[in-house]
């Protein structure tokens, strides 16, 4: 493959699209089921400092690391003069490729419930009387999980194809806005709805009685934000690699953080204020409707939408227009970091590289969908196909992160980073922090994440988060 590396049209193009990558399904579930179960403001504001601090500091890293060897993560390691390092970048380039056909089989499921709502606006449609039916009637389908998963993929994908300016980079352009837009207006719409005071209340209000154990806060919120802010899955690095060398890496990441924050946090004015009134309406506890878990999005939300009448189908429909552009936007980031890869290790157009990703994601991602069908007796260490491959990654991508801070911290050395970050004359004042941070309490604190990790999927000491 020949001529120069595809870029960004400038920093705005490169901040809106990282994120774009940022923000996705676990913004619109995770984040507000974790800040509900864990103290509201406690949480909140625990998890607004981890993100100023580790998220910034792990963000600078991958960009300039990127922008630095012109390289996707697979080849990043090699191309910046440590050839006995190059088994990292091929441990990243593992994570996104593992996580993708999972994360499309959900973006399967999204598709689902948007023509489901989209069918009952249009009055073609009853199927959402009852939205726990219709969600394990459909997952447990013969070839439904697998058609709609295609279809999400086959989006992603056609505007990977495209290339990095007229892909990307207008895509995100598009759905960006309109996802921020949407998600104020649902925020907006729920806060003056009656009874929402008592909702929000719950949400923004620090909690300490209730948010149990202070390790599981910080844990829940460092893990949240790390998996939020697309850190170890390879697409910061390949992201960063089309960065152009006069724009600011900090101020970038900070404004990544700051974007993904604002969704995360708009979030949870969506969800949580109709839930407790969904919750003491229909006589259920708060806590029962919260802990629904993954649950929360396609059976208790549906079941809250349908409670509000007439208007819960506008609502429903908007909510899912939301949960779908954010799910895409993810998932163009996961397949541009399997892409970039491809190219750049094997030296192949993007086309080609395109249909071998596709290729990939459809024939490993079946496991997934027909996971709790056809195929439900496939089950590796005792959990569904879907569960498994989410466990296995969830554990190695803290791994990926401790392994880049010690490769940054002790082998490439801070300052090749901090040089990188001061390209065009821009001024770094944060010097002794990065280095601090990078060096030491980054490698600690992403060592915290895979041990309760770890714990998590084993069950040890009856962890979960």
């Amino acid at each position: 493959m020949t001529g120069s590396r595809s870029s960004w049209s400038g920093q705005a193009a490169f901040v809106l699209a990282a994120a774009a990558s940022a923000v996705g399904l676990g913004n619109l579930w995770r984040f507000p089921y974790l800040a509900a179960k864990y103290g509201g403001g406690v949480f909140i504001a625990v998890y607004l400092l981890l993100s100023l601090t580790l998220g910034v500091t792990l963000l600078v890293t991958e960009i300039a690391l990127g922008r630095y060897a012109r390289q996707s993560q697979l080849t990043a390691f090699r191309a910046l003069g440590h050839p006995c390092w190059g088994f990292l970048g091929v441990m990243a380039t593992v994570v996104p490729l593992f996580i993708l056909p999972y994360y499309n089989v959900i973006g399967g499921w999204v598709v689902r419930y948007f023509v489901a709502y989209a069918k009952l606006l249009l009055g073609c449609s009853a199927e959402l009387g009852d939205p726990q039916v219709l969600f394990s009637s459909f997952i447990a389908a013969p070839w439904d999980p697998f058609v709609c998963m295609a279809v999400f993929t086959v989006a992603s994908l056609a505007v990977i194809a495209v290339g990095v300016k007229n892909g990307i980079e207008k895509a995100n352009l598009i759905m960006m806005p309109v996802l921020l837009l949407m998600a104020f207006g649902l925020a907006v719409y729920v806060a003056l709805l009656p009874g929402a005071g008592e909702g929000i209340r719950y949400y923004l209000v620090p909690d300490f009685s209730s948010c149990g154990n202070v390790g599981k806060v910080v844990l829940g919120a460092m893990g949240q934000m790390f998996y939020s802010l697309s850190l170890a899955m390879g697409i910061m690095i390949t992201y960063g690699s089309y960065m152009r060398r006069c724009d600011s890496v900090p101020k970038a990441s900070v404004r990544i953080v700051a974007a993904d924050t604002l969704v995360a946090v708009l979030s949870g004015f969506m969800v949580i204020p109709v839930l407790v009134m969904f919750a003491s309406v229909g006589g259920d506890g708060t806590r029962q409707a919260i802990d629904a878990g993954p649950g929360l999005m396609f059976v208790t939300l549906p079941k809250v939408f349908t409670s509000l009448g007439a208007v819960g189908a506008w609502v429903g429909f908007v909510f899912f227009v939301l949960v779908l552009f954010a799910a895409l936007t993810s998932a163009i980031s996961m397949s541009e970091a399997c892409v970039a890869a491809v190219c750049d290790f094997f030296n192949v157009r993007r086309t080609t590289s395109v249909m071998v990703i596709g290729a990939w994601t459809l024939v490993v991602g079946s496991l997934s969908a027909f996971g709790y069908g056809r195929w439900s007796g496939f089950k590796p260490f005792g959990l569904p196909a879907l569960e498994f491959f989410d466990s296995a990654m969830n554990v190695l991508t803290p791994i990926v992160a401790a392994l880049i801070c010690v490769f940054v911290g002790w082998v490439l050395r801070p300052r090749r980073i901090l040089a990188e970050c001061q390209r065009g004359g821009e001024r770094v004042c944060f010097k002794t922090f990065y280095v601090i941070m990078v060096k030491f309490v980054a490698p600690l604190l992403v060592g915290a994440i895979l041990v309760s990790e770890i714990c998590r999927a084993f069950g040890i000491g009856g962890w979960s988060i």
